[in-house]
């Protein structure tokens, strides 16, 4: 080990942590099972791993930041929001991320959403076979319905939009495609008529 990397840990030893975890067996067992599991997002296992080997509790490994964030692969300063998180706020804020304080205002009202659509409807511009995001954002801007719109805007107000427009029973499938219906076993579904 070289010398620069022992001072380092030396002096990180000697630093009192300010936010100190201390598990209690109930947490401990929980964040285990997690680990074990492996199921779930990554970002939530690596602050499970980063509590464990933080726990200070009796019988915890009370690691330093530094072996954590060696252990683990993820930079000191996240061990010491995971720690803070878990003091000021509970295992289960420590383990979530933390939510964006940002708030975005909507581009576009329903008025104005329902004049997209209907033109995303409509006859594409002659000489163009059809309509395409940035046709769409400048034609809208054209039209003077608003000052000044980007195609992403247009591409997630039409996505949200399309997630809208049909029921499941309202979806019209065609007969021939019943024989093609496969279950979980991955063959074809049984009782069902070939297709023609």
């Amino acid at each position: 080990m070289p010398i620069f990397w022992r001072v380092a840990w030396q002096w990180e030893a000697a630093v009192v942590k300010r936010y100190r975890v201390t598990l209690t067996v109930e947490e401990r067992e929980a964040l285990g099972g997690m680990i074990a599991r492996g199921k779930g997002d990554a970002r939530k296992l690596a602050h499970a791993r980063v509590l464990l080997q933080a726990d200070a509790s009796a019988g915890g490994p009370d690691w330093t930041d530094t072996r954590i964030a060696e252990a683990v692969r993820v930079s000191v300063r996240t061990i010491e929001r995971v720690r803070q998180r878990f003091v000021e706020e509970g295992l289960e804020a420590a383990l979530r991320p933390r939510p964006s304080p940002r708030v975005y205002a909507r581009k576009l009202d329903g008025a104005q959403e329902a004049k997209l659509v209907a033109l995303a409807c409509s006859e594409p511009p002659e000489g163009k076979q059809r309509w395409t995001l940035r046709l769409l954002a400048e034609r809208m801007v054209e039209l003077e319905v608003v000052p000044e719109l980007s195609h992403e805007t247009v591409r997630q107000t039409l996505k949200k939009e399309r997630t809208q427009a049909a029921s499941a029973a309202d979806v019209v499938h065609p007969a021939p495609a019943l024989g093609r219906i496969r279950v979980s076993h991955g063959r074809r579904a049984g009782g069902l008529p070939s297709p023609a």
